[in-house]
């Protein structure tokens, strides 16, 4: 059986199906991780969310292209 580290206490633990976590070693562990995302203690890398008048002008912009 493979075994992995759990990324929550470094833990060995075994990556199958018969283990309902995995990858982590536990419940508790995956309710750890589950936490730390709910608190936003992590984050996933994305562009800035443009402003409402920036996605107007684009639409216009794609609109007034599509005409032509």
């Amino acid at each position: 059986m493979r075994k992995v580290k759990c990324p929550q206490c470094r833990e060995e633990s075994e990556y199958s199906t018969e283990n309902s976590y995995r990858p982590f070693c536990s419940k508790r562990c995956k309710m750890i991780d589950l936490g730390d995302w709910a608190e936003e203690k992590f984050s996933l890398a994305s562009e800035e969310v443009p402003d409402e008048e920036e996605l107007e002008k684009a639409f216009m912009e794609q609109m007034r292209d599509s005409l032509h």
